[in-house]
């Protein structure tokens, strides 16, 4: 009997407890895959499991799943990690490490070795063994009893081996004697019986293996310190502003539509509009930029930024979870609970890896012993297997990049969806720009300036700031903008909007006009040409003739405003192996003039918003592999098309629905850092999953030839987990 697939219901999150190397999250995953209609990752590094269910499970099915594997499960709640295991974990390294020391001198230095010492061995061998590697056992015994093997499975096995051979040698063998010495080797010796003991082994591989598990946590915690900072920066309390009387209430109580107060020095409680005052804004920590934002009567503000200067007050537009800082944060979470496609190899290997390395171990003791060689040294080649073998290192060099690599571009003002997108940045060669908003800033400003023989250039300015100001106008706004930095703008009389021409009124009972050359002509009654007008409309740019009492005071040339960082960026783009093609709804003149001001050659002008997924498509169909860069809203479709698709947001207005990397801030640099951060951290991940295999691939076959010194082994395998995730940790330092 089939039964109907129902709606999903929004993803969860759960904290995996118990989960020691990559086949544990590995085994999890496909536990919690086998339910009915369930979508799940589970991440080692995170212990997080990201659960899709359908409408007739619960949480509390998948909970029973999990503990079901052998493994603890609760829901993850926004404290910050409990510090206490790695505390736990540090104690038993340090008693440890005290008790072995002795262990090893004794074992390698012959002169220190007195009557009785083997016996002194095994008294501090123990503790170290039973208790300090009791997190391995412990791991172990829960696995089995579920009929799975971990790579604690061969820690234990391992540690347990070496010591119980070394009780055997001291009860049943000739290495319990008084006056026993021991020459510590490199290499197993063929020519060893049950004289030696190996409780330097035990103990020691138990001490570089707590030591590095140990780092993992410490590296973990470094590599999540980006996110937890984002956590961290929300306001706790906010001073609400009611009926002209202040009071601080917690965040918690903040609705829509309130007004708060925010201090200099202060935090923004929440996004809002802000009301009254003008401060400047250090919005870095969303944003990524470092220079303070100008705010006044009308400016949208982001919560969690820092007020520089004045006294705002601010009307609440979002709160919770609505804010941009939330929406940034659970927008970094999923990206780093997610998996890359490289990814997937190394969970398929750390399956099968485990038992693999069972059936070598075992073939490596029976191997020794079918040529002849001795229990002890077949013993200890064995040993060596099981220890050199452990695959944290493959568990642990994926989810750290990408943990570090998605914190670092948060900090930067870039979010990077999910891990898939990194593959993605890697394929593109075609980056695609749209023109408003993107390259250029979208408002209009006076780019050149034109007055008549015997009028004054300010004198031009002050008219046309007079008759612009009563209008509305893109136009007509950075004309006013530019009169007002030269002198005050009189007021305008019997003001009056002739559309597709222009406008007219009185300025000071003059009679006074502005518009296009061809229309001020038509008023005029006369013909105006001028070779100034056809110099910077062949530009692209909009020219306004301004004339007063029937004669002509000269002209004002009006253009979009290229972003300061655009020709820069493009730079970056072309160093990146990108070609930049500009993408705009403008006529061609225009379009080829900023595209030549920036160092692009390839241009889609005249192109309707609803056009633009078939250019997207056009150059797709070439064998292009394109990213897209809009503003996140008239380039949504295109954004989807693309075969990555980035969007410019203000902070509070973050296009990620449309968009496979959000650029919190509106620099188009940010594109390029973007795109090279999401390359290093694949890069990365790819660096750390060969030195993974490639450390395996070596070292087995060394340690099967009777080439390696279990003790040697413990180190390297503890000490190659050490290097993953310290080559994660460069990404830290990855700047624009």
């Amino acid at each position: 009997m089939s039964t109907q697939t129902r709606n999903p219901q929004p993803a969860v999150e759960l904290t995996v407890g118990g989960m020691t190397c990559a086949s544990c999250a590995a085994r999890v995953e496909k536990k919690l895959n086998k339910l009915p209609g369930v979508v799940a990752t589970v991440n080692y590094s995170t212990e997080k499991a990201t659960i899709q269910l359908p409408e007739n499970l619960t949480l509390t099915d998948a909970i029973a799943t999990i503990e079901a594997t052998g493994y603890t499960a609760a829901p993850v709640t926004q404290e910050m990690d409990d510090p206490a295991d790695g505390r736990s974990l540090k104690i038993r390294l340090i008693v440890s490490t005290v008790l072995t020391v002795p262990v090893v001198l004794l074992a390698m230095v012959a002169p220190l070795q007195f009557d009785y010492w083997q016996w002194v061995s095994l008294v501090l061998t123990t503790p170290v063994v039973l208790w300090g590697a009791w997190p391995f056992h412990r791991a172990t015994l829960l696995n089995l009893r579920h009929g799975n093997t971990t790579m604690d499975t061969l820690i234990s096995l391992g540690v347990s081996a070496a010591y119980l051979w070394s009780v055997y040698a001291l009860i049943f063998g000739s290495a319990g004697e008084p006056g026993m010495r021991m020459e510590f080797s490199l290499l197993p010796s063929h020519t060893a019986g049950a004289s030696e003991i190996y409780f330097e082994v035990a103990a020691a591989v138990t001490v570089f293996l707590l030591f590095g598990r140990y780092l993992e946590e410490r590296a973990k915690t470094k590599s999540s310190q980006a996110l937890s900072a984002l956590l961290s920066l929300g306001a706790k309390e906010v001073t609400l502003l009611e009926n002209n009387e202040e009071r601080t209430i917690p965040i918690e109580f903040l609705k829509v539509g309130n007004h708060f107060v925010v201090r200099p020095g202060e935090r923004i409680a929440t996004d809002g509009v802000v009301v009254e005052g003008n401060s400047a804004v250090d919005a870095s920590m969303i944003t990524g930029e470092s220079i303070p934002v100008e705010v006044e009567l009308g400016s949208v503000v982001v919560g969690s930024t820092i007020n520089e200067n004045g006294r705002l007050v601010i009307k609440a537009t979002a709160v919770g979870a609505d804010t941009a800082l939330a929406r940034i944060t659970s927008m970094v979470e999923q990206a780093q609970a997610g998996k890359a496609p490289v990814q997937r190899l190394a969970d398929r290997v750390s399956t099968i890896f485990v038992p693999v390395v069972l059936v070598l171990s075992l073939l490596t003791l029976t191997g020794w012993l079918i040529f002849g060689s001795n229990v002890t040294f077949a013993f200890t080649a064995a040993v060596a297997v099981l220890i050199i073998a452990c695959p944290c290192a493959l568990g642990l060099a994926t989810p750290t990049a990408l943990m570090v690599g998605t914190g670092r571009g948060a900090q930067l003002g870039i979010l990077i969806r999910g891990p898939q997108i990194l593959e993605s940045t890697h394929k593109i060669n075609t980056i695609v720009l749209d023109k408003t908003g993107t390259v250029t800033t979208g408002r209009m400003s006076v780019h050149a300036i034109h007055a008549m023989t015997g009028v004054l250039e300010s004198e031009l300015l002050r008219v046309a700031g007079a008759i612009e100001a009563a209008s509305e106008h893109p136009i007509a706004n950075a004309i006013v903008a530019k009169s007002k930095e030269h002198s005050e703008i009189p007021a305008v009389t019997d003001f009056l909007a002739i559309r597709g021409g222009g406008v007219r009124g009185l300025v000071e009972t003059k009679s006074t006009l502005a518009g296009s050359p061809t229309w001020v002509s038509q008023e005029l009654n006369t013909d105006i040409n001028d070779p100034w007008i056809d110099r910077y409309q062949s530009q692209g740019m909009t020219v306004i003739a301004v004339a007063q009492s029937g004669e002509l005071l000269g002209f004002i040339a009006v253009a979009d405003t290229i972003k300061p960082d655009s020709q820069h960026a493009i730079t970056q783009f072309k160093e990146l192996g990108l070609t930049p093609i500009l993408l705009t709804g403008d006529n061609n003149l225009a379009a080829e003039f900023i595209a030549q001001q920036v160092g692009i050659t390839r241009v889609y002008s005249d192109v309707m918003p609803e056009d633009k997924v078939a250019a997207i498509t056009q150059l797709q169909a070439e064998g292009k592999i394109v990213a897209m860069v809009g503003d996140g809203v008239n380039d949504a479709a295109a954004l989807v098309q693309a075969d990555l698709g980035m969007s410019m947001g203000s902070g509070t207005d973050v296009a990620i629905e449309a968009s496979d990397i959000t650029l919190v801030n509106s620099n188009l640099t940010s594109a390029a850092t973007g795109i090279e951060l999401a390359r290093k951290t694949l890069s990365t991940i790819k660096g750390n999953l060969f030195w993974a295999f490639a450390y395996n691939v070596a070292a087995i076959p060394l340690a099967m030839a009777g080439l390696l010194n279990p003790m040697i082994a413990g180190a390297a395998m503890a000490f190659s987990s050490v290097f993953v995730v310290t080559n994660s940790l460069r990404l830290r330092r990855f700047h624009e």
